[in-house]
């Protein structure tokens, strides 16, 4: 062979290799792209062509009723429709009916009532990479009519299937309780969130075969899986009472012009609400008001009983006192309590709300009297561990456990922290802060005998079997375990009770008494706290109260959020609201009274001040009797009124009988009666005082104390009369 001859050889096997290890690479990279298609990529490839060849629907499940106690309806779910596009085909229908984008968009806008550039928007729209759009939702929630219009259009391509949308028969009724749901139906607060699981149920789905253009194919496998439908939730509250309750927040939010009341309604032997309401509230079936940025709807749709902390103030005093009746810190037959109007505690001064002080007082007094001074000195006694210790027994600083979102857990200053003067000023309830029902919780244990026992909403969730119709209990609240616990001694909160509804008798909550029935209480007014200190004019006014004192079955708390600064303290605001609503609950339970139902329904009537009608024209005189729910008897022998019975300036109730004197002469004896304005703030008693041509003398504003004539006497038109008032603090 030749030297040629072998080289070419060489070379020629040289390029047999090269070109059959590119065929053995490239056949390796085939298989490998083969076994990467087939093994890895499968899953999705398939899912893509079923997805080409089959109509895959979901059918949504009906939301879940909520109902209260009773089982009337709160939230129902109604029947309505939806309208989807399937693209592809609705892109092959406008070919083959030769219509353009513009007039399909027209048509869809008119039947839906929709904006043309709107459907024209959803019907260009791409996909992020640019291709067409394959399906879009296109309105949902409309009507049988509008979706007959739909119907009506014959156009392939545009979907029509069930839907439902919640609906809120009570408008604004327990709106923050209730919460509500986003346009998929989702809750978005109250207990529409808390318990969306339970609400929502399992939607179903149809799958069927299609042909190219998405049109059900005959005679082939479909799968159809039925949705389950959400249970029924059935709440603790009691309609009637929730009527009774946004009744009186309404009053009290008109009455005291008021920033907000929030009302809470429980039952203290098991914890479940019976009501829970807070004004101003909102409409959930049109919860997006127009021109409200989205923290302003956060803020209308945020239940405050739960969310908002605030500082007590004198309400509080009944956690102190009953840490101390606990503990042992307090002799109730022996210690007193020496209030001359202020405490010096280190370098500052504790005034007491009655600044010319209580004088001696008992344990029994200064919870009567709501003493500041003396509930520092009865928090000195208890010690900063041991109050701060029930404190945290009591739930204070942690959230209560209700059902629903957006709990607070207030602030409570760690015992390390507290100094002698903090002490003092925790034990009358300020510094630390807690939430309406995070303290009614609290406040429930004095009631129930001690037990500790989680607030809630839900009595039970149903759901109803297919087949016999017949309603099973899905869960009922549980109230083991955690949920209730013993952490007072029951015959000490049985004492506590007793004193209590000494305040409601004779105390600072008289304005909360009704004859005939045992209310024990605690109003509480407190100063607002803000950047730098207290905020100058405003306050929250609360009444707590439970009924009947000796076994009690109702408790509520009123809270009073910024009422009139010139009549802002709770025994004048919180407290009446508080006796309105006891009384409305009492006959719609029929709780039984020591006293005839005339006593007790001359004790709900108001307290009025005769005015001076003399001198006026009989007619006129009694038109402004009657404007004051008085009933004027005249003896008709002359046009002018020149005496009456009782004289101005006796303090009677509505409806009483008011006897006028008439003559043909205007002139009459200038004498009044001296008004009893004790308990009154200085501009009513000065509006009182100029009806009846009197003048008052006051050293100070705030509420009346003392007056130097007393109430009754007969004195001459134009006697000046000495008022003493006190800032209060209660």
């Amino acid at each position: 062979m030749s030297k040629n001859e072998y080289r070419d050889k060489v070379i020629i096997r040289k390029r047999m290799i090269i070109v059959f290890s590119f065929l053995f690479i490239t056949f390796l990279l085939l298989v490998s792209r083969m076994i990467y298609i087939m093994i890895y990529k499968s899953p999705k490839l398939k899912t893509m062509a079923v997805a080409q060849w089959t109509s895959d629907v979901k059918i949504d499940a009906k939301r879940g009723r909520i109902l209260d106690r009773n089982n009337n309806e709160l939230a129902i779910s109604a029947n309505v429709y939806r309208v989807d596009l399937d693209m592809n085909t609705l892109r092959d229908t406008m070919k083959e009916k030769k219509l353009s984008s513009e007039q399909v968009s027209s048509m869809i806008a008119t039947s839906l009532s929709m904006d043309k550039s709107d459907v024209l928007k959803i019907l260009n729209k791409k996909l992020p990479g640019g291709l067409p759009l394959g399906s879009a939702t296109l309105k949902r929630r409309i009507e049988k009519s509008e979706a007959d219009k739909v119907r009506n259009l014959k156009l392939n391509g545009i979907l029509i299937s069930a839907d439902t949308k919640r609906y809120y028969p009570n408008n604004n009724f327990l709106s923050h309780v209730i919460g509500h749901t986003n346009s998929d139906g989702t809750g978005l607060t109250g207990v529409e969130l808390y318990y969306n699981k339970q609400l929502s149920g399992t939607p179903g789905r149809r799958i069927t075969e299609t042909d190219s253009k998405s049109k059900d194919l005959p005679d082939t496998i479909s799968e159809f899986t039925k949705p389950v439908d959400g249970n029924d939730l059935v709440l603790t509250i009691d309609s009637m009472i929730q009527h009774f309750a946004e009744k009186t927040a309404e009053q009290a939010l008109k009455d005291n012009k008021a920033k907000a009341v929030s009302i809470v309604v429980m039952n203290p032997e098991n914890g479940e609400i019976l009501a829970m309401v807070n004004k101003p509230d909102y409409n959930p079936n049109d919860p997006w008001q127009e021109g409200k940025s989205y923290a302003e709807l956060q803020k209308t749709w945020r239940n405050r009983a739960v969310s908002d902390t605030f500082e007590p103030g004198s309400i509080f005093k009944v956690v102190t006192a009953d840490t101390a009746l606990e503990t042992d810190s307090v002799d109730v037959n022996n210690d007193t309590f020496a209030c001359d109007g202020s405490i010096t505690i280190g370098n500052r001064t504790i005034h007491c709300w009655k600044r010319t002080g209580h004088g001696t007082e008992t344990f029994s007094d200064i919870l009567k009297n709501s003493c500041n001074v003396g509930f520092a000195q009865l928090g000195k006694k208890i010690g900063k561990e041991k109050l701060n210790e029930y404190i945290h027994k009591f739930g204070f600083g942690q959230k209560t456990g209700i059902d629903l979102p957006g709990e607070a857990k207030g602030i409570v200053k760690s015992t390390q922290n507290i100094s002698d003067i903090d002490l003092a000023t925790i034990s009358f309830g300020q510094a630390n802060t807690v939430t309406a029902i995070q303290y009614l919780k609290a406040f429930n244990t004095v009631a129930n005998g001690g037990y500790f026992i989680t607030p809630h909403v839900m009595k039970e969730i149903d759901h109803y079997d297919d087949n016999s119709n017949q309603e099973i209990v899905d869960k009922k609240y549980d109230l083991s375990g955690k949920n209730k616990q013993k952490i007072l001694d029951s015959a000490k909160a049985a004492q506590l009770r007793g004193y209590l509804e000494r305040v409601v008798s004779e105390g600072g909550g008289k304005n909360a008494f009704i004859d005939g029935y045992h209310i024990a209480g605690k109003t509480g007014t407190a100063q607002k706290a803000g950047v730098g200190g207290y905020q100058s004019g405003k306050y929250v006014a609360s009444f707590a109260g439970m009924a009947p004192s000796s076994n009690p079955k109702i408790t509520l708390l009123v809270s009073i959020d910024e009422p009139d600064p010139s009549n802002y303290y709770a025994g004048q605001t919180a407290a009446p609201a508080a006796k309105q609503l006891f009384s409305d609950i009492f006959n719609y339970l029929s709780i039984k009274s020591d006293a005839s139902s005339q006593e007790i329904a001359k004790s709900m009537l108001k307290n009025v001040v005769i005015p001076d009608v003399r001198g006026m024209k009989s007619s006129d005189a009694q038109n402004a009797l009657k404007q004051l729910n008085l009933v004027p008897e005249s003896d008709n022998k002359g046009e002018y009124v020149v005496d009456m019975n009782p004289k101005p300036g006796y303090t009677v109730k509505e409806g009483s009988k008011i006897l006028l004197y008439t003559s043909q002469s205007a002139d009459y004896n200038k004498v009044v009666t001296v008004p009893d304005v004790r308990g009154t703030t200085t501009d009513s008693a000065n509006s009182v005082f100029n009806s009846l041509g009197l003048k008052a003398n006051f050293d100070e504003k705030g509420m009346v104390d003392e007056q130097s004539v007393e109430p009754g006497k007969e004195v001459q038109k134009g006697t000046t009369i000495n008022l003493h008032a006190e800032i209060l603090g209660d």
